[in-house]
């Protein structure tokens, strides 16, 4: 998709589509105004009809309008316009997106950035809305028999029409829009790919590619190495499995040769059956998103170097199958891990801890300026939150904040938890260091509490995505998240926000 921005009044443009906003009670917008006058006062008769639903992000399509150059008119209802607020402006957003990715036709204008959202500026409504615009349009390219007609369709030329002139600064707002929706596109597409394809070792193959197109460097380890250096937690996981582990090191070095980077940890379990502790068979299939933490590493070092960001950014992804098997890791095992700390396995699903345990201790080596894993850890998230925000837990309450107005900001939002020393007396074992698992309650921040204890020597925040990284039902697919977060996140930390 290609996005540019443009200065001027719509009615005048020779567009397969051009887009405007309307206000509740028939309110409307700048460029909505230009194109009523045009019409002869058309739009404002359609919308007085009733034509136009007051919920932000509904949508009417009006083909050929007198007086208006354009092939069609889509109009976007924005809400009230006193209570606009970022949601109501991604609505609409979203909405456009998904009909002009419809369509057929070269180009279109988006005038939706001339809304006044309160305390948002211009940069960040057009950062905004190229990432939520490119992000509606996605489509997964599922193997299917006969091609899908779909595909043909899809406006890649927008306009983005503002008030004013343009600036480097707005210039770099779409590009940083465009690039974060290019980097969920590939998260999304390594979530959704079956697991029979999206194993550790086409994860591998795929961050060499995403090395050599994005000049990062690119180490892979195999199991080999990972037994000679002393993983053997990531090890355990992979023991009942046929599909070899991999783990995968990404560096995208745009700082100073002697910055200390930010690591990004992805969990990356191509396919969950919870080993011998075996899961119930319903909605098994869904566990190919299990690996969508290391998804969103791939997508946001992918957004990171295609943007060039002057920072040192460092992805670390262990990737592994959890199968059962005759070789498979039991109840009651206890592993070294990397840090030489020994863990009691009371239960084999919870594996994600085990592999992210070793990879946190090789982020040491880094040095880093501090680490975030990314992780579909714990369905007791999605108990607790939902599936609106990715829960938070970390041991720097400066990172924490950090992380939380980043959310807030990319509409990719986090809630922390907490992660009190009382939580690691439910890690206690007769047998090792510590048990892989907590009880019954609190399962969040006793796997939080678990990781906490590989962390020691930097600054460490943990995200769990269990609620947030795919959809259920009839729109099942990955979403992308939390690559909005980090990757702004990353720009910020930059000094380009």
């Amino acid at each position: 998709m290609e996005f540019t921005i443009k200065t001027g009044s719509p009615e005048k443009l020779k567009r397969a589509c051009i887009v405007v906003g309307a206000y509740a009670e028939t309110r409307l917008t700048p460029s909505a105004e230009a194109v009523d006058q045009a019409s002869g006062g058309v739009l404002s008769a359609l919308l007085a009809r009733g034509d136009l639903d007051d919920k932000a992000g509904a949508t009417m399509l009006l083909p050929l309008l007198p007086g208006v150059d354009a092939e069609r008119v889509l109009v976007v209802s924005l809400g009230a316009q006193e209570e606009l607020n970022d949601k109501a402006y991604r609505d609409a957003l979203n909405a456009a997106g998904k009909a002009l990715a419809g369509l057929r036709g070269k180009e279109a204008s988006v005038s939706l950035a001339e809304a006044e959202v309160p305390n948002r500026d211009l940069t960040w409504r057009l950062r905004q809305a190229a990432r939520v615009v490119a992000a509606a349009a996605y489509r997964f390219d599922a193997p299917k028999k006969g091609a899908d007609e779909s595909a043909k369709r899809g406006i890649k030329k927008i306009q983005f029409l503002i008030p004013g002139k343009s600036s480097k600064a707005l210039t770099t707002a779409v590009a940083q829009g465009l690039a974060i929706a290019e980097g969920m596109a590939l998260a999304r597409d390594l979530g959704n790919l079956p697991p029979n394809v999206c194993s550790p070792s086409y994860l591998a193959n795929t961050a060499k590619k995403l090395g050599k197109d994005h000049k990062l460097k690119v180490t892979v380890l195999d199991k080999a190495q990972m037994s000679k250096l002393g993983m053997g937690a990531l090890l355990a996981v992979a023991q009942g499995a046929e599909q070899p582990p991999k783990f995968i090191i990404m560096e995208h070095r745009g700082g100073k040769a002697d910055d200390a980077p930010v690591v990004l940890v992805g969990k990356g379990v191509t396919f969950d059956t919870g080993g011998i502790s075996l899961k119930p068979s319903a909605e098994m299939d869904e566990m190919k998103y299990d690996m969508c933490g290391a998804a969103s590493v791939f997508g946001t070092l992918q957004a990171a170097a295609q943007l060039n960001l002057p920072i040192n950014v460092i992805g670390v992804v262990p990737a592994t199958e959890n199968m059962p098997g005759g070789n498979a890791t039991r109840p009651g095992d206890v592993v070294t891990s990397l840090s030489g700390q020994t863990i009691e396995i009371l239960n084999t699903d919870a594996e994600g801890r085990l592999i992210l345990c070793d990879a946190l201790t090789y982020a040491e080596r880094f040095k880093p300026a501090c680490v975030i894993d990314i992780a579909t850890l714990t369905g007791a998230c999605v108990v607790a939150l939902g599936k609106i925000p990715s829960g938070l837990l970390s041991t720097d309450d400066a990172l924490a904040r950090e992380l939380t107005d980043h959310g807030q900001s990319s509409g990719d939002r986090v809630w922390q938890l907490p992660l009190w020393d009382d939580y690691q007396e439910l890690l206690k074992s007769n047998f090792a260091d510590m048990a892989n698992i907590g009880g019954r309650y609190g399962g969040t921040i006793t796997a939080a509490a678990f990781l906490s204890r590989f962390t020691k020597a930097y600054t460490w925040a943990h995200l769990d995505i269990a609620g947030t990284a795919w959809i259920s039902g009839e729109a099942k697919g990955a979403t992308g998240r939390p690559v909005p977060l980090l990757t702004e996140f990353l720009i910020a930390r930059a000094g380009q926000l």
